[in-house]
């Protein structure tokens, strides 16, 4: 049972599974006593079900309670899976931005990583991003996984990756302190240090974050810079309206592919924005599915909102090497439809709530 559990979790990145198949080779991957992790196997002995019997399609995911809290205290060797043997190849502990409280950690295997940055170079690949090109990315680096996986971008989509590190953290705590003036100074202070690179080393893309992006655009020297070198930028971390996505693309850059990605560390991937839309049209992402998969629903209620409408956005992680089912993220979306064969939902006009676990939402330079 347990080699055909691993046949179904291990396809290739590009080869998609029955998404229920996959749900029940999950199951019986983290829940069994040889190859689950110790966290899930002592919390299975709460839940008041039995997720190998219970658990039989992606819809049955709404059974698990959102144990993303707990990560908080978990012990990170505990979310390791005892299938992966006695030494695991683990690329690193990642904590959350910490927004909402004290940081959440996910444990990041190895072969996660190579499948999450195979299906998101894949995607660029359709964005119209070069290969072989040399990437800068403005990102949190330290105990935050964008950094793994901007790194292994870099060396597999691109050729050398230069980076400039992004505190999102002290941005939040200085504006939630109202230093407004500080925190201008220190996105000053991130930008200064990109254009150094840019002016003295060749770049062929730029990975930021939209209100970063905007102060680039304000200063005609530095967009000069960028339009003189760069090919692709690659945009994330918060939400970028129709209208700046459409000035972006079609005056400030015109010439430089442009796309978006939207990710957190809890999700421990992105969603790629959708190939082909319209560049005044909201933003569209679409999650790796059946890996990463999206609903949004009521808040009040937990129920999906209708197509179109706007509720929170719920992420499901089911891969072999973590399991985060029913996270409700702090995240407002618009709910669409996926593409032809993924399940769950597509996101859009991605927004943060005003206030998730009591404590204000502040995204600062992110």
């Amino acid at each position: 049972m347990i080699n055909v559990t691993e046949e179904i979790l291990d396809l290739p990145f590009d080869v998609a599974p029955d998404p229920d198949e996959f749900i029940r080779a999950a199951m019986e991957w983290h829940f069994n006593a040889e190859t689950g992790c110790a966290f899930w196997l002592e919390r299975a002995k709460t839940l008041g079900f039995d997720p190998r019997a219970d658990v039989r399609t992606h819809a049955d995911l709404r059974l698990f309670p959102n144990v993303a809290p707990e990560l908080r205290e978990a012990r990170a060797e505990d979310l390791i899976p005892k299938g992966y043997g006695k030494v695991p190849d683990v690329i690193g502990f990642y904590e959350s931005g910490g927004t909402t409280g004290i940081p959440k950690r996910v444990v990041v295997m190895r072969d996660w990583l190579e499948r999450m940055v195979s299906w998101s170079n894949a995607r660029l690949d359709r964005h119209g991003v070069p290969r072989g090109v040399n990437w800068l990315g403005i990102i949190p680096t330290g105990p935050h996984v964008v950094a793994a996986l901007f790194d292994r971008h870099a060396r597999t989509h691109g050729t050398h990756g230069f980076s400039v590190d992004l505190d999102p953290r002290w941005v939040k705590k200085l504006i939630a302190d109202k230093r407004f003036d500080d925190a201008d100074a220190y996105a000053g202070h991130v930008i200064d240090q990109a254009v150094d690179v840019l002016r003295t080393q060749d770049v062929g893309l730029l990975t930021i974050t939209p209100p970063l992006l905007e102060r680039i655009a304000r200063d005609d020297a530095l967009v000069d810079l960028v339009n003189s070198k760069v090919r692709a930028i690659r945009w994330g971390g918060t939400q970028m309206d129709p209208d700046s996505r459409n000035l972006f693309k079609n005056e400030i850059f015109p010439d430089t592919a442009i796309c978006g990605e939207y990710g957190s560390t809890m999700m421990i991937g992105v969603a790629g924005e959708r190939v082909g839309l319209d560049s005044g049209s909201p933003c569209v992402f679409d999650a790796f599915s059946p890996y990463i998969t999206f609903t949004v629903v009521d808040a009040t209620t937990g129920e999906p909102v209708p197509y179109g409408q706007r509720g929170q956005v719920v992420v499901n992680h089911v891969s072999k090497s973590f399991l985060l089912p029913n996270n409700l993220e702090r995240d407002l979306a618009t709910r669409m439809t996926t593409v032809m064969g993924a399940v769950g939902d597509s996101v859009a006009d991605i927004a943060p709530v005003a206030t998730f676990e009591d404590e204000a939402v502040i995204e600062g330079v992110y």
